[in-house]
């Protein structure tokens, strides 16, 4: 008995044995799985579900499997794949949850989410972050054509690459004041997300009681899940 939790795995063809990795992971340890969690960054960028990507199609299959198989997924966008829609949805079979989630796990109250809502500090990030999010904006580039779509794209992932070097590290992580009113707003005394790629797991307190937040690390080198059983919350790495 475990729900598992994965985020930040930024698939794109440039990068075959992460893809290669996932798809064993759904065809193996996520088949033992009460449900998959997809906190985010599933994808290293989405300019539409009507992008006909050999990758996209591969991954909606593997997914399709893994539901037909009697696991259930979920998934919460995340900064780089916020565009996924309906279509891609039906086509995998994953259900598409609001961008904080609160779930009753094995008797414990938990809160997931991508996570960049909680990196306050970087005021550019969540200006940018609002512009994009803005549903007549979304409506407009998606009736753009593919070509100019990922054109745009990908001058936005330069310019965030750019932007991102000039930052000190500090101000792209999570406010700590940000976390402890988020779990409080939402009554919850655990946290997992992804997004900062720097995995651990942090004790704090929120409602005036021990807290904790449980961070997912991105899949570069090596796979990273969050295993929570009725005995125990785990952050897992594990190889391709």
């Amino acid at each position: 008995m475990a729900t598992l939790f994965i985020a930040d795995l930024h698939l794109c063809p440039e990068e075959p044995a992460i893809t290669a990795g996932f798809l064993r992971f759904l065809a193996g340890t996520a088949r033992e799985a009460d449900a998959l969690y997809i906190l985010g960054d599933l994808f290293e960028a989405w300019i539409g579900d009507d992008d006909p990507q050999p990758l996209h199609r591969e991954i909606a299959a593997a997914l399709r499997a893994l539901v037909q198989s009697g696991v259930p997924c979920y998934f919460i966008h995340g900064n780089r794949d916020f565009l996924l829609g309906r279509r891609f949805a039906r086509e995998s079979g994953m259900q598409l949850l609001p961008e904080e989630q609160v779930l009753d796990l094995y008797g414990r109250r938990v809160l997931i989410m991508h996570g960049d809502t909680l990196c306050t500090d970087d005021a550019g990030y969540q200006a940018f972050r609002a512009k994009v999010h803005k549903p007549w904006l979304q409506t407009l580039f998606l009736a753009l054509p593919l070509r100019l779509r990922r054109r745009i794209a990908a001058r936005m992932r330069a310019g965030s690459k750019a932007s991102n070097s000039q930052k000190d590290l500090a101000i792209m992580d999570v406010n700590p004041q940000a976390v402890v009113a988020t779990m409080e707003r939402q009554q919850v005394q655990w946290l997992i997300h992804g997004h900062t790629h720097r995995p651990a797991v942090h004790t704090l307190e929120a409602n005036g009681k021990p807290a904790h937040r449980v961070v997912l690390g991105a899949w570069h080198s090596e796979g990273s899940m969050i295993k929570v059983t009725p005995d125990d919350v785990e952050l897992v790495a594990f190889p391709f």
